[in-house]
């Protein structure tokens, strides 16, 4: 039987455990950049007898077009890689592993963030209906999303161009691989689903057409940096951010078909509303989760399987049983630093804060105790 707590090869990654620390929006990143602060608040989850066998970065920009929330970090620029570096020479002196995941909000976001001030780009020119978060005077305040524009054609080649130089920078950073962030009603999300992508051109209306951003922007990453380094994140029935297709299945099976031939190091799946109901689904039939892995695996698909959303030590050993191979914890490792150790003892849990999740200092983010 697997255990969450043995070993695992994952692309070019020796994993020292199954336990995966999801990526997680804090909001502490003044100016995009990386800090001190995010260095010591990873370092505390690295150790893998304690924490996580492998961390996931927050969700960090491709560009400041990608940008769609106040304070998050980026990647774009020699001054972000610069400052990442503190974060993963922090993760590995703990003899940890780390993969920042790469993300373009698309019509997730504020002018006030976008360059120039201008309008947010998508697919089509629908505008979500969601929030994102500001923050005044020090404190995070969730706003409407501004209306998008929709994105001409001639500038997909430039966005796929700045995953494929982000992965580039991450690698020159330290991190061991990327996520590519397509989940949760983000740019590639928006892409896939028929409720935000109304394009009549090559990237609009059918399956196939909907999936093709996607697939230039795998295609471009594993190009740079090889599938081994190269992850991604799928959310196949969430309704996070507006995300809305009444035919899930037949679209995401199409996307593993894509996925398979990638080599890629894992791909990870967020089942139901994330962060909500593990059970919530989209259109009349319940998404078939084992149909979408059986079209990944025909399609040659090698990498590890992990799965997220409301897992406990329980629920992440039925997984395993079921044949997945790694299990992403997110809120309980914001405030259980020692969530491995913890796990492995059965608890105690510390219960995390809600009011410092977004912005701020070190309360709520680098002083939640480890077991003594």
């Amino acid at each position: 039987m697997t255990s969450l707590f043995e070993p695992c090869q994952v692309g070019a990654m020796a994993l020292a455990s199954r336990i995966v620390m999801a990526p997680l929006t804090r909001n502490r990143a003044p100016g995009a950049l990386a800090n001190a602060r995010m260095a010591t608040y990873y370092r505390q989850r690295a150790n893998p007898a304690t924490g996580a066998g492998l961390i996931v970065t927050e969700a960090t920009a491709i560009s400041q077009q990608g940008q769609g929330y106040a304070d998050v970090p980026g990647i774009w620029s020699e001054a972000q890689v610069a400052s990442w570096k503190q974060v993963t020479d922090a993760v590995h002196a703990e003899g940890g592993k780390i993969v920042v995941q790469l993300w373009h909000v698309g019509r997730v976001s504020h002018t006030s963030l976008q360059p120039g001030g201008g309008a947010p780009v998508a697919p089509s020119a629908l505008t979500a209906k969601t929030k994102t978060v500001l923050l005044v005077d020090g404190q995070a305040q969730f706003v409407d999303t501004s209306a998008p524009r929709a994105l001409d054609i001639g500038e997909l080649p430039g966005i796929v161009a700045d995953y494929r130089q982000a992965a580039a920078n991450a690698v020159a950073a330290g991190f061991d691989g990327v996520e590519v962030h397509a989940a949760n009603g983000y740019l590639i999300d928006q892409f896939l689903r028929s409720g935000s992508n109304q394009r009549t051109d090559a990237y609009g209306g059918s399956v196939e057409n909907r999936a093709r951003f996607l697939n230039d922007v795998m295609t471009a990453v594993v190009a740079e940096i090889g599938g081994d380094r190269t992850s991604i994140r799928l959310s196949p029935v969430t309704p996070a951010n507006d995300a809305i297709d009444e035919q899930p299945q037949p679209l995401f099976e199409h996307v593993a078909g894509l996925l398979g031939p990638l080599g890629l190091a894992y791909v990870h799946v967020i089942e139901g509303s994330t962060g909500g109901p593990r059970d919530h689904q989209q259109g009349p039939l319940a998404f078939d989760y084992p149909a979408f892995r059986k079209a990944y695996a025909l399609a040659g698909g090698k990498g590890a399987w992990m799965l997220n959303n409301g897992y406990d030590l329980s629920l992440a050993q039925v997984a395993l049983d079921q044949g997945a191979d790694l299990v992403a914890f997110g809120r309980p490792f914001i405030a259980n630093p020692d969530l491995g150790l913890r796990l492995r003892k059965g608890g105690p849990f510390n219960t995390p804060d809600r009011k410092t999740f977004y912005g701020g200092g070190d309360a709520g983010y680098t002083d939640y105790p480890a077991l003594s």
